[in-house]
């Protein structure tokens, strides 16, 4: 039997939570939770900049966290972060800061990739998944709308709406009015509209609530009598009055309204409201899996090397119709020079030679535009398409390495001089003009080495003798890295290089 521990924290944008799960036999079992109110939205300008009071309250709740999770080995630990960090302009200094406090890589995570994730962790959690299941997620910035069977997910989609930034802008003073309200409500009902039909069209057989919003809807119902299980229509509209009768947040005295709760019910209550119209809801069940069970869940297939990315990446080679034999060639060549600089890397889930496997095998999807500039084609749609499985960050290394398996080095030349970024670069760009003439050679005589200034390759003289094409195009790689401010050195040999 298998025992051991892993966990997974939340970067919300209204709470910080972290989760501790113990692995049985495949199965996570919740140890020990912590959350943290850090109301991060709050803090959100008009300007998209986070203030320091939100940026300092975050950073305090990971340095708790810190302390829980130290002695964790770093493949346990999963940290993402959701809407607010999606849209700060400033989110990039204020990570720096927060991975230094919290111990472990911070990831931001796109808006269908955070739906992903909570329907994993409301399906682990559901009595009977194999129902088709319409899952609402209220977070603090952004809301999810996911319909999922079986475990797997059939249409997802995050809206620009939650429970933190509507609180704010329609119940600034915590007043409440029917003007308010309504106008809350329809603003909701306007970023539903969009896909509602499809949803519709789609069809479920059970509608289901997860995460903070719907807990305390949930609560406030059922301790009030309000309904008898979960949310209902009639349940909200009986809730409706009593907030409009109190006419203020600090008037309302409810059983099972928690304090942390109360500043941003208001903007929860108008967004499950316009859900439950737009969606013709009479019923929405509970569940008590949400984001960070499906963060955990998504560790474990990572943990048991059922890595989500591989079949992401599978996926990609497929619908660009990449040809595979030519990639895996790349990909050989590439992660054995990996090997030659960084003989660690060899070990099969290392992030440096997964990167690098990703960007070998998917470097020429670009093709499928247009041949020429492909490599830029290739980048684009790396950055800006749905990966289910990699965060933002992931998708923006896997873009940055592939822009520059070819053509100027200077387009990357703002990267950190001392990231291994650099690494990866130079054995994809290697292992590409090497295998340039898909001609099945196999893996060619070559090594790699570290320098001061950069790097030493060393191949066999015949072998290159007869590649005159090859031979110009390493002559042109040195000039490339002569720009950057880097030394590509070439050393040809009779014996076979290791």
């Amino acid at each position: 039997m298998t025992h051991e521990l892993i966990a997974a924290i939340d970067l919300g944008s209204n709470s910080f939570r972290l989760q501790v799960g113990r692995i049985v036999n495949d199965q996570i079992y919740p140890l020990d939770g912590i959350k943290e109110p850090v109301r991060l939205a709050a803090g959100l300008s008009s300007d998209k900049l986070l203030d320091v009071a939100s940026q300092q309250r975050g950073l305090e709740a990971l340095r708790r966290f810190n302390e829980r999770i130290r002695g964790f080995p770093a493949d346990s630990v999963r940290a993402v972060a959701t809407n607010t960090l999606r849209v700060a302009k400033n989110a990039p200094e204020f990570l720096i800061q927060a991975q230094a406090a919290l111990g472990v890589p911070i990831e931001v995570i796109a808006g269908r990739e955070e739906a992903r994730l909570i329907y994993v962790g409301v399906a682990h959690s559901l009595p009977d998944p194999h129902r088709q299941q319409l899952v609402v997620d209220i977070g603090g910035g952004s809301t999810e709308f996911i319909i999922g069977k079986s475990f797997e997910p059939i249409v997802l989609e995050s809206l620009y709406m939650g429970c933190v930034t509507y609180s704010l802008r329609y119940f600034p003073d915590g007043r409440i009015d029917k003007r308010s309200l309504k106008a809350a409500e329809l603003a909701a009902r306007r970023e539903l509209q969009g896909i509602a039909q499809l949803y519709r069209r789609t069809g479920w057989e059970e509608a289901v609530g997860s995460s903070g919003s719907a807990k305390a809807i949930v609560d406030v119902l059922e301790q009030n009598g309000l309904s008898e299980s979960g949310i209902t229509w009639e349940g909200l509209e009986r809730l409706r009055a009593i907030l409009l009768d109190a006419g203020r947040l600090d008037r309302l005295d409810m059983a099972g309204l928690k304090a942390d709760r109360l500043p941003v019910m208001l903007g929860g209550f108008a967004i499950m409201s316009a859900v439950f119209q737009e969606f013709q809801l009479e019923r929405m069940v509970f569940s008590e899996g949400a984001l960070r069970l499906g963060v955990l869940y998504d560790l474990l297939g990572r943990y048991h090397h059922h890595d989500l990315r591989d079949a992401t990446v599978s996926s990609f080679i497929d619908r660009y119709r990449v040809e595979r034999r030519h990639a895996e060639a790349v990909g050989a060549t590439a992660c054995h020079l990996l090997g030659c600089l960084e003989p660690e890397a060899l070990a099969g889930d290392h992030p440096d030679r997964l990167f690098l496997s990703w960007a070998a095998l998917l470097h020429e999807i670009g093709v499928s535009v247009a041949h020429s500039s492909y490599h830029k084609h290739s980048a684009s749609r790396l950055a800006n398409a749905d990966m289910p499985g990699v965060s933002r960050m992931d998708q923006a290394r896997l873009a940055r390495i592939v822009l520059a398996h070819r053509g100027k080095l200077a387009r990357v030349a703002s990267i950190d001089d001392d990231s291994p970024d650099w690494m990866l670069i130079v054995c994809l760009r290697l292992a590409f003009i090497l295998h340039r003439a898909r001609d099945d050679r196999g893996m060619p005589p070559i090594s790699i080495m570290r320098n001061a200034n950069g790097f030493s390759v060393s191949l066999r003289k015949s072998w290159l003798k007869k590649l005159p094409l090859t031979a110009a195009a390493l002559e042109e790689e040195q000039r490339q890295w002569e720009s950057v401010g880097r030394s590509l050195s070439l050393e040809l040999g009779d014996g076979v290089p290791r």
